[in-house]
């Protein structure tokens, strides 16, 4: 038959790792809105945003391109600027270290926890004390010198009072699983810097602040600013597309200007307006503007977050109870203080296992299951290279860590089926 192949049957029985989750209400709204003229950044912007800021909690949400714009925009907005550092993990997507040299800064990379590949607070506290100084009443890197090297900007730079000074903590929720907010906070409060949140993967998760407190979502924001990813593997998906929370109006007026090419104004201001309005650009800003076309789908979307969260908790619950038997695999618990949204299921190949990583994730392929490995590292890039210094723990993750399948339309039969092969393998 004209177009068949092994190929396109083997794509069709193999279990995807994600998939989004879209129906005829996402279409309909799409439709609507190419239909009103009003297809780029405007009033379902604005609903998109107020939906997204009470769910929530927050006192502003501003939608964006994508998430990598979040994180731009947000650490710009913290006064991020060129020579500075910006203390992170290597262990992330390469965009939340990319993001920082689009600053002209230089990331300085922190070791994860190996049980919730987040940041560990302990590494952050012995980073800040051991490898930073108070000169002036302001923080420094000590070393900064030894990081202008290979693509980092500060090669270009020189040394000055921005050269080396310590402007912010970027903190990643890492696979929508919270991060130890609650002794990181007081971490960089204590050395008067920033949180920025990459949240990218954690629409939908929340984290207990103090023991007998209540449960509050991810985005509030708990430090300065939140950064979310729309992209078509996390819960709530806009094709591409990414929110930054924030309770300082000051930030959030910030953002809403750099988003728009530094412009005083919006569309939606000038249009309402029954004045001329004439704006201005008093700094260099960027077009990283959301459409109202995946604002539509994002409202949608956003009906559905209760439905979608319960469903991969559910799902991700009966995955802890069936590999928890495996003696050579170790699956991703969620700390006392965090429910996580399950953006990704993770599992850890530990010493004995029958196969590497490689091999593993090639058996299940070969049995109709798409794995992923687990996260990369940037300080293992190219870009990020020449500074490189051991991350141990970030090194065996990348490793030893596959993400399974998990996705809204899974059905139990599929992970019993995963198990199994897992079981045999």
């Amino acid at each position: 038959m004209a177009g068949h192949s092994r190929e396109t049957d083997f794509a069709k029985r193999l279990i995807p790792v994600a998939k989004p989750f879209f129906t005829e209400a996402e279409v309909k709204a799409a439709g609507e809105v190419i239909s009103s003229g009003w297809v780029a950044q405007g009033p379902k912007v604005r609903e998109f945003e107020e939906a997204f800021r009470a769910y929530v909690g927050a006192d502003h949400a501003c939608a964006v391109a994508n998430a990598t714009a979040a994180l731009h925009t947000a650490l710009l907005a913290a006064g991020v600027n060129p020579g500075n550092i910006v203390l992170t993990v290597s262990h992330s997507f390469i965009a939340t270290a990319n993001c920082v040299r689009y600053c002209g800064g230089e990331p300085v990379f922190v070791d994860i926890d190996s049980e919730t590949f987040n940041m560990s607070a302990q590494g952050l506290s012995e980073c800040l004390q051991r490898d930073c100084e108070t000169r002036s009443g302001r923080l420094y890197y000590k070393n900064a010198a030894g990081l202008a090297v290979g693509a980092s900007p500060l090669v270009h730079l020189k040394p000055g009072p921005e050269f080396g000074r310590v402007a912010a903590v970027l903190a990643v929720h890492q696979m929508g699983m919270p991060c130890d907010l609650r002794s990181i906070i007081p971490l960089a409060r204590k050395f008067h810097l920033p949180l920025i949140e990459d949240a990218a993967c954690a629409a939908g998760s929340e984290i207990l602040m103090e023991d007998g407190g209540r449960w509050e979502k991810l985005g509030r924001p708990h430090g300065d600013m939140a950064c979310f990813s729309f992209h078509p593997r996390k819960i709530l998906s806009t094709g591409e597309g990414g929110m930054i929370t924030a309770q300082r109006a000051e930030y959030d007026r910030r953002c809403r200007r750099l988003r728009h090419q530094g412009m005083t104004i919006s569309d939606a201001q000038r249009h309402e307006s029954k004045e001329v309005m004439v704006e201005a650009y008093p700094e260099m800003g960027f077009n990283y503007r959301l459409t109202d076309i995946q604002a539509a789908v994002g409202i949608e979307q956003m009906k559905k977050m209760p439905a979608l969260i319960a469903r991969r908790r559910a799902l991700a619950a009966v995955y802890l109870k069936e590999l928890a038997q495996i003696p050579w695999l170790a699956v991703t618990k969620e700390p006392p203080f965090c429910r996580s949204n399950w953006q990704s299921f993770p599992v850890r190949l530990l010493e004995g296992a029958p196969m590497d990583q490689t091999a593993f994730m090639q058996y299940l392929l070969d049995n109709g299951v798409a794995t992923r490995p687990g996260i990369m590292n940037a300080h293992e890039e190219k870009p990020f290279a020449a500074a490189r210094r051991p991350l141990k723990h970030s090194e065996t993750a990348r490793r030893s860590a596959v993400i399974l399948p998990l996705f809204h339309t899974m059905e139990e039969n599929d992970i019993g089926y995963i198990v199994n092969l897992i079981k045999h393998a």
